[in-house]
Formats: structure tokens, C-alpha cells, sequence
């Protein structure tokens, strides 16, 4: 009985051995963030964390500045994550943020920020994806993304869990640096070479109130047809 509920203030990743390197899952709540360069797999993982919180029966959210909603569920049912049912019910909806060819001033990105932060007030889901919060650097300044992060800490502090992705190239470091210390959760993820092909490694920096200890690193690879495939460390260090 404890384990279950303990399983319901996490949300689970849906693969027992992330879960693991997590302390368990994500505890509800929390802001996470999940920093990587291009490639390196973070939609990736925030598509396996939705398919976990979709099977504990999480209405989710996702904000994508990459997908449509239709290459999003085509890419999640490629992963092997079909989510199409979840979908249907209306436990899953996708807001596409698309603003290829739009020229924008400061002042309307600075607007978007606040409208992301209002339209997540108005609907009835609590679990949030942000991917990716890169897009709105080059029009916001560093003022607008803290005051935008306080504005999604404070959701948080009502009950919502939020994910939001970031590519660190497009942050100043000090920014970075306090963007980092503004979230419960940080997740880094970066590739590296394993003899004849890339691999995406996890490093997993902190876990406020994680249920366990967390593992530090998880190695991983995206499979076409299967998905997302943990690699042993023992491989991982070849």
C-alpha cells in the first residue's frame, strides 16, 4: 500500500531502469529542467516522461516549438510510446508554438511568455512540457525568462508539475546559472561516442525530495521501431 502511494505524488518515466536513476520518478511539483544541446535527446525523454504520466493517468499538456500534432503522435508512436488513446480521451493535448517567419519585437516575445503562463492557468491539465524555452531567448532578456521561471515556480507551488527543455548555448552562464538554481530538478544531457555510434548520456545533478538516492548518470539511445533503449554502463564506458 505505501509503495502506491508513494507512486502517486511521482510521475513515472514508464522504464523501471530511469525510474531508477531518478530516485523513483519525478515528485510532483517540481520544476524540472532538462539542458542539452541539439541531438542530445531531451524531447526525446520528455516524450518518455509523458508516456509514463499518461499511464499513471496524468492530463498533460505539451507546448512544442518543434511538432506539430500530428508529427508529435507520429513521432511518440515511432519511440514505441503510443499515446494515441490517452489523445483521444483528452488526457493528452498538444499546443503547437510555431513562429517560423514571424518577425517578432521584444515586446510581443516578452507578451508570449506571459501568454504561455496564462493559457497553462486556464486549462485543466498540471503536468507541463515547455520544448523547447530556447526559441523565446533571442526576443526575451534575461529579466523576462526569470520573471517568466517565478511565474511557473509559482504553479508549481499550487500543484503543478512543469518540464521545460533549454539549449545552454543560448543562455549567458551567470543566467544559466541562476535558471539552474530556480529549479527542483536538473537534468543534463549530452552525447558521447560509443565505438561506431552516439549514444545520449543523462546526468542527473539534483532531485529535490526524490524518494530515493538518485543514480547519476543513464546512458541511452533512440531505436527506430523500438524506442528508447538503456544502455549498461559497463557498454557505456567502452
Amino acid at each position: 500500500m505505501g509503495e502506491s502511494e508513494d507512486k502517486k505524488n511521482i510521475i513515472s518515466s514508464g522504464n523501471d531502469e530511469i525510474d531508477k536513476k531518478l530516485g523513483e520518478g519525478i515528485p510532483l511539483g517540481s520544476l524540472v529542467l532538462i539542458e542539452g544541446e541539439n541531438d542530445t535527446g531531451k524531447s526525446v525523454f520528455c516524450q518518455q516522461m509523458t508516456y509514463g504520466g499518461l499511464n499513471q493517468l496524468h492530463r498533460i499538456a505539451y507546448y512544442s516549438t518543434e511538432n506539430t500534432v500530428k508529427s508529435m503522435l507520429a513521432q511518440m508512436d515511432s519511440l514505441s510510446l503510443d499515446i494515441s488513446d490517452f489523445y483521444s480521451w483528452g488526457y493528452f493535448r498538444i499546443f503547437p508554438v510555431h513562429l517560423e517567419g514571424v518577425e517578432w519585437t521584444s515586446e510581443q516575445m516578452k507578451g508570449t511568455l506571459h501568454l504561455v503562463t496564462t493559457h497553462i492557468k486556464s486549462i485543466r491539465e498540471k503536468v507541463i512540457f515547455i520544448d523547447s524555452l530556447t526559441m523565446f531567448t533571442t526576443y526575451s532578456d534575461e529579466d523576462n525568462i526569470l520573471e517568466f521561471l517565478t511565474s511557473l515556480k509559482n504553479l508549481c507551488d499550487k500543484g503543478y508539475t512543469i518540464f521545460i527543455t533549454l539549449h545552454q548555448h543560448a543562455f549567458k552562464e551567470d543566467t544559466l546559472v541562476r535558471i539552474r538554481s530556480s529549479c527542483d530538478c536538473h537534468l543534463f544531457l549530452r552525447k558521447e561516442q560509443l565505438t561506431d555510434r552516439y549514444i545520449s548520456v543523462m546526468e542527473v545533478s539534483k532531485i529535490r525530495g526524490a524518494k530515493k538516492s538518485t543514480g547519476n548518470i543513464v546512458s541511452f539511445e533512440v531505436q527506430p521501431g523500438f524506442g528508447l533503449k538503456i544502455i549498461p554502463i559497463s557498454q557505456a564506458k567502452v
